[in-house]
């Protein structure tokens, strides 16, 4: 039994976790401490595997860097933003591994050792583990998969939870830039926004994960996700567990939901 208990301890969870805007990086709002809380709460993982809404690609992609760069991918924000680095280590040895678990799978993936890393990624990363010494890998979102192959993915990986790997699927539960509100003080969130992120939530936590994944029948997903990059990471993180809680909820700018979900 003690042994059992040890093994439960070391094991991570999948997460999704909303990344919102780059200002995160500065302005941490609500959703900065509850990812600093979050991982002060999980066991140090040895490694963590990020799959980014901003790393869209036609086939399954893995990062081999050994010290993949800080990518700044996005224009107009102040020059404070720009100087930050986040240079955690990659972990070409766990790539290596990743492309033969999901070569296993049937889910061809490529090696690449030159892409830097997205925001994304580093953004809820600077929050969690600020002193960057954790290995980081990433991998591409294959947007001409389905829902279904996305969550396969993240089965295939989920083993890894128990080697102290932690997964996270990095995306928004809502994100329509177009309806975002950015004038200070209003913070009047949409029915339509809150309706979708409400279903989805309804649907994971009754364990209803095929209806999130038939995705194109949410409430207002349209209006949510003029197109899915952000909401994507969703399915592979719903892959990497099957008990769903959610660790924090809020929006910000209106309609830009900033939920963290946790997959055991």
């Amino acid at each position: 039994m003690k042994k059992a208990g040890i093994m439960n301890l070391q094991t991570l969870p999948g997460l999704f976790i909303s990344h919102g805007s780059p200002m995160l990086a500065l302005d941490p709002e609500q959703v900065g401490p509850a990812l600093e809380r979050l991982s002060l709460n999980l066991p140090r993982p040895e490694a963590i595997v990020v799959m980014s809404a901003h790393w869209e690609s036609n086939a399954l992609e893995v990062s081999t860097a050994v010290r993949a760069e800080t990518w700044h991918d996005f224009r107009g924000f102040p020059p404070e933003l720009y100087e930050i680095r986040y240079p955690a280590p990659g972990n070409p040895e766990l790539a290596e591994e990743i492309l033969h678990l999901l070569a296993e799978a049937h889910l061809p993936a490529h090696a690449n050792s030159t892409r830097p890393r997205d925001h994304g990624v580093w953004m809820p990363l600077l929050h969690m583990y600020p002193d960057a010494d954790i290995p980081v890998v990433e991998i591409s979102l294959p947007m001409n998969m389905s829902a279904q192959e996305i969550y396969k993915i993240g089965q295939t990986l989920a083993p890894l939870r128990e080697k102290q790997i932690l997964l996270i699927g990095s995306g928004s539960i809502t994100h329509n830039l177009a309806e975002l509100s950015w004038r200070t003080g209003n913070n009047e969130v949409p029915e339509w926004a809150s309706s979708f992120r409400n279903e989805v939530v309804s649907k994971l936590a009754h364990s209803n994960f095929d209806a999130v994944l038939d995705w194109e029948n949410l409430p207002f997903v349209h209006k949510n996700h003029p197109s899915l990059e952000h909401f994507a990471p969703l399915f592979f993180a719903m892959g990497t567990g099957h008990r769903f809680t959610i660790v924090h909820s809020s929006f910000s700018m209106g309609s830009l939901g900033m939920d963290l979900y946790r997959f055991d």
